[in-house]
């Protein structure tokens, strides 16, 4: 069974764990970061990071050095790193200002697998690239600028520390280099390219049906590109062929996505409830989802579920309501029975990561979502899906 935690009442925007899994960052919709200590069964706030002005949008926490980055709408990323306090010695998180020289909000962040550099993707449709200034003592950022023409939603490093994948609100995913000749070793030859200087674009995808790209993820040896729009596919990208696997799915859009293994993709978002793709380069296909959901409520609870409607998750109590309060401005006092989804998050899913590993594979994932809730899942917990129109299918 899935571990599940509600750790607030107001929705999740981002999570990340620490490298021992004890702690975790959060943003739970608002300026401030929490840092939440395992206790038991529970999730016990111990430190709050505040410095940005406006929503924090997204966190990472990197395993080996221990640093936090947070980026905000206020246009600004933070470094933060634990550092003895003057007065006390305790050891305290401190904050570092980055410069990133964007005019919009920040949406997106991720260290790189070396964590020397971290990319911000943001809304003044250009990626910061960021690496330290030892002299001055802050981050500094080259920007990835063209051809993107619309807001970045989602970054994800190749893992030669180099390449960047990208996805964004002007329907296309990309795969750009990030080379920093001060920082980086010049990179082996990859199926994306051999020459790579900065801003080389390595690979350029548009949505199939012109849905912004909401997720983007490089499979684990870095040769193939996963990426999820809002048009409810899933896009599977083999850059050599090219060959490119687009799965429609009759659910709602996925917004987070990462590989558990070379020919396994966990994805959740708007449908609430993390689903698994698996295949190779001759096809791919979705697989089934790790919320079983048959083992959560009784017969009389899944009155609504239907293999024929789209809305089949919900009771359909909750779709009257729905459809009452749409059509005729009526609410239901009694509808915290009647609105109750057959999935463990009862919201849209924000953030999907690795949680725990058996080899070079994830053996375990975590997600986080709109209802506050946090759970962790085994990957290889997979369930039939119960509720669909038809099987997704591959073009």
């Amino acid at each position: 069974m899935p571990e599940v935690f509600t750790l607030s009442q107001a929705p999740i925007t981002s999570h990340s764990f620490s490298a021992d899994r004890s702690q975790i960052a959060v943003s739970l919709n608002s300026n401030d970061a929490q840092i939440l200590t395992r206790q038991g069964s529970e999730w016990v706030p111990t430190v709050t990071l505040a410095e940005h002005d406006k929503l924090i949008t997204s966190i990472d926490w990197a395993p080996n050095s221990n640093r936090i980055v947070t980026c905000s709408q206020d246009r600004n990323a933070y470094v933060w790193q634990e550092q003895p306090d003057a007065e006390t010695g305790k050891l305290i998180w401190k904050p570092t200002l980055v410069l990133l020289r964007i005019n919009r909000a920040a949406t997106y962040v991720k260290w790189s697998p070396k964590e020397d550099k971290f990319a911000v993707a943001s809304g003044a449709r250009a990626i910061a690239i960021c690496s330290f200034d030892p002299e001055n003592n802050w981050w500094v950022s080259k920007l990835l600028k063209k051809p993107i023409r619309s807001t970045v939603l989602s970054v994800d490093w190749h893992p030669n520390n180099v390449l960047l994948a990208a996805g964004s609100a002007d329907m296309k995913a990309r795969v750009f280099s990030a080379y920093i000749k001060e920082v980086d070793d010049r990179p082996s030859p990859t199926v994306w390219g051999s020459k790579l200087p900065f801003n080389t674009i390595c690979g350029e995808y548009a949505s199939p049906a012109g849905g912004w790209v909401h997720t983007v993820g490089f499979s684990p040896s870095g040769d193939v590109l996963a990426f999820a729009s809002h048009d409810s596919s899933i896009n599977i990208v083999y850059p050599g062929g090219p060959v490119i696997h687009n799965i429609r799915m009759p659910s709602l859009p996925l917004v987070s996505l990462i590989w558990t293994s070379e020919d396994t993709i966990v994805a959740a978002g708007h449908d609430c409830r993390p689903l698994i793709f698996s295949g190779s380069e001759a096809e791919w296909q979705e697989a089934g989802t790790l919320d079983d959901a048959t083992g959560l409520k009784s017969t009389e609870s899944r009155s609504g579920f239907s293999g024929s409607s789209s809305v089949g998750r919900l009771k359909t109590g909750a779709f009257a309501t729905f459809r009452d309060a749409d059509t005729r401005g009526q609410t239901s006092s009694s509808s915290t029975t009647g609105d109750t989804l057959l999935t463990i998050h009862q919201n849209t899913i924000t953030n999907v990561r690795p949680y725990d590993y058996s080899g070079s594979n994830v053996s375990r994932v975590s997600t986080s979502g709109v209802d506050g809730m946090l759970v962790i899942w085994d990957v290889d917990a997979v369930s039939a899906l119960t509720a669909r129109v038809g099987g997704a299918h591959l073009r």
